[in-house]
């Protein structure tokens, strides 16, 4: 039930990324770069769910993942470090599962 309601949290956030506090030079990168539309949400929520807890990504949202690039991978590794939503997780996991 709780990673029902993290699943449910990360959608509002993707959706709503523009009222999320993040810098502005992130949300400027990933507006120029059009980051939000190169990887699907439900692609998202597999990368998202990998790094932090499977593991394991389908070979679909690996290639989408790719294809995203090494800019907007960048600028929503900083998001996220940034973000209150996941300030339980210490940036050294993220940046480290990021890689």
């Amino acid at each position: 039930m709780a990673s029902l309601h993290v699943y449910s949290v990360l959608v509002v956030l993707l959706l709503t990324c523009e009222a999320v506090m993040a810098t502005k030079e992130n949300d400027q990168i990933i507006k120029e770069k059009n980051c939000e539309t190169k990887m699907g949400l439900p692609c998202f929520l597999e990368a998202f769910t990998s790094i932090f807890e499977t593991g394991s990504i389908s070979n679909k949202c690996c290639v989408e993942l790719v294809v995203l690039g090494k800019v907007c991978h960048s600028a929503l590794v900083r998001w996220t470090l940034e973000n209150p939503l996941f300030k339980d997780l210490s940036p050294a996991t993220i940046i480290a599962k990021s890689i």
